[in-house]
């Protein structure tokens, strides 16, 4: 999981940028920054930039490095361009990164979005662009001449990591995990399995359920004779 810091913007902060409006969001809506050169943290210090004159604001920032909480999450941001729609009243503003390894900042703002849903108890359902509520064409990068391929890709990613992460053995202890690597170590170098990702999946605290009972249903019937 990328880096996550808190540096919520102070709330004197010019042009009501911090509303302390209270919220209880419902969705969370995504953007990208719209700027090629900057980075999660320059994005988080241009919000307090005596030159910037706009009253726009958001939650989060995500770069390939970092994400930062700018405002807290049950605070109302300006973001969606809804006025006091539910865009800016019920969903928090996450701002994807435009600059650096684009497709590891990807990477990160699917992992961050879907451990959100996943702490919610929500599913992807509640994804929603800056387009869906003002007509922006943003997140711009997912935008591919109005098939928004890249979005649907984007909502698709998170949802394979909600049901992945879903399914991913639960441990009380570390040593438990270490354990269950070992084991599988052994069984791979006697020969019981023929595939060391097992192992390594088990070490990286990544084996899910399922691989652990299709690996269980195998052994069982390798050691009742039948060849599988």
């Amino acid at each position: 999981m990328v880096k996550y810091l808190q540096d919520h913007i102070p709330k004197n902060t010019q042009f009501n940028r911090r509303t302390s409006y209270e919220m209880h969001p419902t969705y969370l809506t995504i953007h990208n920054t719209g700027n090629s050169t900057s980075s999660a943290r320059n994005e988080r210090n241009w919000l307090t930039n005596p030159f910037n004159k706009r009253t726009a604001s958001f939650h989060i920032i995500i770069d390939e490095n970092e994400a930062i909480e700018c405002i807290p999450l049950n605070e109302v941001a300006w973001h969606a361009g809804d006025g006091n729609g539910d865009g800016n009243r019920r969903s928090i503003g996450i701002e994807i990164c435009e600059s650096g390894n684009y497709e590891q900042t990807l990477e990160n703002a699917v992992q961050l979005v879907a451990s959100m849903l996943r702490k919610r108890g929500w599913g992807v359902d509640r994804l929603r662009r800056h387009y869906d509520w003002s007509g922006k064409i943003c997140p711009r990068l997912m935008y591919d001449s109005g098939k928004w391929t890249g979005w649907h890709k984007f909502v698709a990613a998170v949802d394979t990591q909600l049901k992945e992460v879903n399914d991913i053995l639960q441990f009380e202890h570390d040593y438990q995990w270490k354990q269950l690597g070992d084991a599988l170590d052994g069984l791979y170098r006697v020969g019981e399995i023929n595939d060391y990702t097992w192992a390594e999946k088990a070490y990286t605290r990544k084996l899910t359920q399922s691989e652990l009972a299709w690996i269980n249903t195998i052994l069982y019937a390798r050691g009742k004779g039948i060849a599988v």
